[in-house]
């Protein structure tokens, strides 16, 4: 994918989630009577700025986009003139203090309502969930699973595409179920209720429960003809162009798609001799498949190219879930509470160590997101922009110093015991709660690079 194009969809995503989370803030302190010197999206050196009079709020657009913040009146960071002081921050009533702290995060997930809402109306693009596939040994095979199944329902949840019955699944693991319902239909119409029992060892990971569960979508079978080829991919370097029939490799018959995929992943960093089709016109020539890691560890080769499919046999698996504005909204809803409370389960168990911090992500994983989903189409990157608004409001109500939370936490002690937090305590408990947040970040950072060279 394009560097540029992730990186322009990264900043597109991290303006509309800081904006709205900083807009909430100053909403909330304009409407208790709060002055507010700067509204400013992104850090650093200001590259827009505008100021209706100097008594005004600034609004600016700064160099580094990668947050934002609402700058008030406030005696705790500097001297605050005479005629202002009624307008401070500090000097407003515990209950206003409190409003104003929690109407950034609010401001997220009401904002990720309103995405999973348009999502829901738009309606969503995506592939049946059709079985095509079940590994020996695995979750799916003891559940009673078998190929040509469909997938109805997850846990009493209509799952309409793959995705929605994967996400369903892992959203269910990850909610703490040791049994998962999964209503299914075969070929004949009929209706089988199977359970997918889980351990604990299943959901380290969303890579590892996707593995044990064993599930292989239905692939039609298609001729093994190049489609998209990609720009920084070896096929592109190979000379491989789209609408090339592949005849052979290495001397093996290669009829359909799947066989070239299965082909290729076994062979990384191994050359193979290319026997093509191209206008009619037999063609030879070498690709050698780029090594990528891929679960555990495991090698398999890439070529950076995609089949062509016939429209006509991909219409035929597709299907479009849509909703009516009035039925999306309670739904829209229950998506947003029911992400909330499944990021703050996966977030207790990776501090209790019964989920792995591989599943952390940083800000290069969620540049790779952003430009994915958006490569992917609208309604995908509205529903990417929901999940990290959800995100992005429920961890910044943790009760951790320096987040929204942690100021949340101190009002809290203020309003049992009468009085503030002396302000050197907490400052004590900033540093400490900057510190925690910083070295959280440099895991995340760390992760991310090790994904870069898998």
């Amino acid at each position: 994918m394009d560097t540029l194009h992730t990186l322009f969809y990264f900043i597109v995503a991290i303006a509309i989630l800081v904006a709205f989370h900083e807009y909430g803030h100053f909403w909330a302190a304009r409407k208790v009577g709060i002055k507010v010197i700067r509204f400013s999206i992104g850090f650093g050196k200001p590259l827009i700025s505008w100021q209706k009079s100097p008594a005004d709020t600034q609004f600016v657009v700064a160099a580094i986009p990668l947050g934002g913040y609402v700058k008030m009146v406030d005696e705790r960071e500097e001297a605050v003139k005479a005629e202002d002081l009624p307008y401070a921050f500090n000097r407003q009533p515990l209950l206003a203090r409190t409003a104003v702290v929690a109407a950034g995060p609010i401001a997220n997930l009401l904002l990720a309502v309103v995405l999973f809402w348009l999502v829901l109306v738009i309606g969503e693009a995506g592939v049946r969930p059709v079985i095509g596939g079940v590994e020996a040994g695995s979750l799916a095979e003891q559940a009673g699973f078998a190929a040509g199944d469909e997938i109805i329902s997850v846990d009493e949840t209509a799952t309409p595409t793959w995705i929605e019955a994967l996400d369903t699944l892992l959203t269910s693991a990850i909610d703490g179920k040791t049994e998962i319902s999964v209503v299914t239909k075969a070929i004949d119409d009929s209706q089988q209720v199977r359970l997918i029992h889980l351990t604990e060892q299943d959901v380290q990971t969303p890579e590892t429960l996707h593995k044990r569960l064993g599930l292989k979508p239905w692939v039609p079978t298609i001729k093994p003809v190049i489609g998209k080829v990609l720009e920084d991919g070896v096929a592109k370097q190979a000379g491989l162009q789209s609408g090339d029939l592949i005849i052979s490799a290495d001397g093996t018959a290669i009829t359909d798609w799947q066989q070239w995929v299965d082909y290729v992943q076994a062979r990384p960093d191994v050359e193979i001799k290319l026997l093509l089709e191209r206008s009619g016109a037999p063609l030879s020539l070498s690709i050698t498949p780029r090594s990528e890691q891929q679960g555990e560890g495991k090698a398999v080769g890439k070529i950076g190219a995609g089949v062509d499919t016939p429209k006509d046999l991909l219409d035929s698996m597709m299907v479009t879930h849509a909703l009516s504005p009035w039925d999306a909204v309670p739904v829209a809803g229950k998506r947003v509470w029911f992400y909330a409370v499944t990021t703050l389960k996966m977030m207790g168990k990776m501090v209790v160590g019964s989920a792995s911090v591989e599943n952390l992500s940083g800000p290069i994983s969620i540049a790779q997101y952003a430009g994915q989903s958006a490569e992917m189409g609208f309604t995908a990157f509205l529903k990417f922009l929901g999940l990290v608004s959800v995100s992005l409001g429920v961890l910044n109500l943790l009760p951790v110093p320096v987040l929204d939370g942690g100021h949340l936490l101190f009002f809290a002690v203020e309003a049992v015991k009468g009085s503030p937090i002396p302000e050197r305590i907490q400052l004590y408990f900033q540093q400490a709660g900057m510190l925690l947040l910083m070295l959280l970040m440099g895991l995340a950072m760390f992760l991310d690079i090790g994904r870069l060279f898998q």
